[in-house]
């Protein structure tokens, strides 16, 4: 039995909660995100510790969804350089799809006061592998309000994710937490990098942090500077400055840093 394998049952013993509950309740679009990289082992005991209340998201009796997103960014990566040298006006470009109900969402991410983070979203039709002219025009509007001047960029994609997700809600909070497992990072020309023995679990609240933070941090789980798309394309190229993402890429993917030639 894998790790997952233990986790999936938990899943299943715990009270649903359906898709437009969970939106009404905690859509927090405008939140503090922190993330955690675990071993797929430990999520049973995450799961055990958070206590009798929490509620996991069920579409048609399926409780693990299967995401793909494709991150769109200028040839320069004016994108992920934003994020790995932190600069205050920074975004990310994705057109997400949601692999169970055929569902695809254009979505931009920035950063508002305070640190958190902004998402907009429109649903999206077309190629995935480029942007048609409403969703550039949706960038553009919402990169400027964020202080960034698009005009120039040429936007393609730079990396597509695929994992599958379990999303719990915590009513004590109202508050979310994703699971993401069986992650894959793979760049455009099909090079891809698989992580089946970690999970990343992100909790999405506002700042004060919820119960699943406490409960990770008592499990001596700190948050950590992990990205999909800013570790997964420091990952896949060794060329790219990854200061950021080192300490995640040493503990948790040493493999990809060996093969890749990046400073260990």
């Amino acid at each position: 039995m894998t790790a997952i394998d233990s986790f999936t049952p938990l899943i299943g013993g715990l009270r649903p909660i359906g898709l437009g509950e969970l939106v009404e309740r905690a859509s927090l679009l405008t939140r503090l995100d922190r993330k955690y990289m675990l071993p797929a082992s430990e999520l049973p005991y995450f799961i055990a510790g958070l206590g009798d209340d929490v509620q996991v998201l069920e579409m048609d009796r399926e409780r693990c969804f299967g995401y793909r997103s494709v991150y769109f960014d200028t040839p320069e990566l004016d994108g992920y350089l934003g994020a790995a040298r932190r600069r205050r006006r920074r975004f990310k470009l994705r057109i997400r799809a949601y692999l169970d109900s055929g569902d695809h969402y254009f979505e931009v991410k920035t950063r508002g006061p305070r640190g958190m983070t902004v998402k907009q979203r429109i649903p999206y039709e077309g190629s995935q592998w480029r942007l048609g002219p409403e969703a550039r025009a949706y960038a553009d509007q919402f990169l400027a309000e964020a202080g960034i001047n698009s005009d120039g960029f040429r936007f393609s994609p730079s990396l597509v994710t695929s994992y599958r997700r379990t999303t719990l809600f915590l009513p004590a909070s109202d508050s979310r937490v994703t699971i993401d497992t069986g992650l894959t990072w793979a760049l455009p020309d099909g090079t891809e990098l698989r992580t089946p023995d970690r999970a990343i679990v992100e909790t999405k609240s506002g700042r004060a942090g919820s119960g699943a933070d406490r409960l990770l941090w008592s499990l001596k789980h700190r948050p950590c500077p992990v990205s999909k798309y800013g570790t997964g394309l420091a990952a896949l190229r060794s060329e790219l400055p990854a200061h950021r993402w080192l300490p995640v890429l040493r503990r948790h993917f040493p493999t990809a840093l060996a093969l890749n030639g990046s400073p260990a």
